[in-house]
């Protein structure tokens, strides 16, 4: 059957996207942001996963303010980048697998979760960041991609706890489907930031290093946090966190912290990074 090999954390920075296009990673504000992915790059290439489940929000490419899903899975074999203005410069479109996004919908809405099952979708840099951050550096994407859209955008977003909640439901999905297969999860966004208002640029250090010692290893804290304390905690576009609950909610309960990683600011973002191993299925 399927396994989890992992999840990893990241931020999705538009920004870092257009630092890697232009060559940035090594000057002075760009290089210790970078060097966190270090590890993350090893740790990846040893445990080789085939797909990477990509969680993350879309920004309005896909779904405007008028038609927004709250949880929406690609189901497509191939996935286009037409993030115009923000993202990379790449022409290089992302492999996906349709049998196996079809079976994720079939377990998760069995299990009373209502996706938006998407046959075609474009990808923003939400999903490429991720992906490039992660394996850029190959001369190709060495996994299929999957995009698993979550709303952090129009309010009401999913609860902290719906999405730890989905993440269990992903797993059971991924560990019924029978063909041998390694699935990595990412969990993107966040962490503190705000864009906009009184508060823009606003970021919690505190919060955000608690947030990160819940997913790694009480994750009920973060999701007993309601909407509001989270905005009030982590800024407005800081809801992005619940998305790390996706991917941690898809892990064992008792996971192996591979690298941790803690950088600010990046675009008056601070950006976080985990990479947990999870432990083999009973």
């Amino acid at each position: 059957m399927a396994r989890i090999v992992g999840g990893i954390t990241t931020s999705h920075i538009p920004a870092i996207g257009n630092a890697m296009m232009e060559g940035k990673e090594n000057e002075p504000y760009w290089k210790r942001f970078f060097g966190g992915y270090e590890p993350v790059k090893e740790w990846l290439a040893d445990v080789d996963p085939d797909i990477a489940i990509v969680v993350y929000n879309d920004h309005g490419l896909n779904f405007f303010l008028d038609k927004v899903p709250t949880f929406a899975l690609g189901c497509a074999d191939e996935y286009h980048n037409a993030d115009e203005g923000w993202g990379m410069n790449m022409q290089a479109s992302f492999e996906g697998d349709a049998e196996f996004s079809w079976h994720l919908a079939e377990s998760i809405i069995g299990q009373d979760f209502d996706l938006c099952t998407c046959q075609e979708m474009l990808v923003d840099h939400g999903f490429i960041v991720p992906m490039a951050l992660m394996w850029r550096h190959l001369p190709d994407w060495p996994v299929k991609g999957i995009p698993f859209a979550v709303n952090t955008v129009q309010h009401p977003v999913p609860s902290a706890r719906r999405c730890l909640a989905l993440g269990h439901a992903l797993r059971k999905a991924i560990e019924s489907y029978p063909e041998d297969k390694k699935v990595v999860i990412l969990g993107t966004g966040g962490m503190s930031h705000q864009l906009q208002g009184e508060r823009a640029g606003f970021i919690d250090v505190d919060f955000d290093m608690q947030c990160m010692d819940s997913v790694i290893s009480d994750p009920e804290w973060l999701a007993g946090l309601s909407t509001t304390e989270i905005i009030e905690k982590a800024g407005t576009e800081g809801v992005e966190i619940i998305m790390w609950l996706v991917m941690r909610g898809a892990l064992s309960p008792d996971v192996r912290l591979v690298h941790k990683h803690y950088h600010l600011p990046i675009s008056n973002t601070a950006a976080g990074v985990l990479v947990l191993e999870n432990a083999p299925a009973a």
